[in-house]
């Protein structure tokens, strides 16, 4: 197997040279202020985790679409701390004989980095992710309905006598009046025999008439 050479990101090192240049110019500058021993290594680490905290801020803050002048408070003033103290000990000030407004800024930052660190981290992040709507009920398009068929029912004449029905329909009708007439002792009426038969009325009055 052929070994793969691990290439060096030059962004990472160029990352990690500027870091580490920074680091050492804030605990120069912290030392020269009256910050001895640990107290001067721990600021280049306040001053390193509140600017990260800030841009994690204004990331999280840029993908939720929220406001994010705060965090880009923040973040300058981290920045400012970090740039101040490149500047500072690059030959510009004395560090043998720092200025009483620079001791107090250094003195009071361990507090302002707190209170930075605290509101960019335990304030909640707004989230874009909303409560999904409801799926709109699906819209059925009802089909028209079908039109009903009109009923193929011939015309009939107003007067019955010009009504001329089936001989086989009065012969049947003849069967249905005798009937009518054993069990009952009389003529069969229209409206009668037009329910037995299942013809329209005038029809049926038609075939009553030839009957009687």
């Amino acid at each position: 197997m052929t070994r793969r050479l691990v290439r060096p990101d030059a962004v990472l090192v160029q990352a990690v040279i500027a870091g580490a240049l920074s680091f050492a110019h804030l605990h120069d500058l912290a030392e020269a202020a009256g910050q001895t021993g640990w107290k001067a290594w721990a600021y280049p680490v306040s001053v390193d985790l509140l600017l990260v905290a800030a841009w994690h801020r204004l990331r999280a803050l840029r993908n939720s679409g929220a406001p994010s002048r705060s965090a880009w408070s923040w973040f300058a003033v981290a920045l400012a701390a970090s740039l101040g103290a490149n500047v500072a000990t690059a030959g510009l000030l004395d560090l043998r004989d720092v200025p009483g407004w620079l001791r107090i800024l250094v003195a009071g930052w361990p507090a302002l980095a707190f209170l930075g660190g605290t509101l960019l981290v335990h304030r909640p992040t707004p989230t874009s992710e909303r409560e999904p709507a409801p799926d709109p009920l699906p819209v059925v398009e009802r089909e028209p309905e079908p039109e009903a068929e009109a009923l193929a029912v011939p015309a009939l004449p107003a007067h019955p006598a010009s009504v001329t029905a089936p001989p086989a329909l009065v012969t049947h009708a003849r069967k249905i009046a005798a009937d009518h007439r054993a069990r009952t002792g009389s003529d069969i009426d229209a409206e009668t025999l037009r329910s037995r038969l299942g013809v329209p009325y005038p029809l049926a009055e038609a075939i009553a008439a030839q009957l009687a």
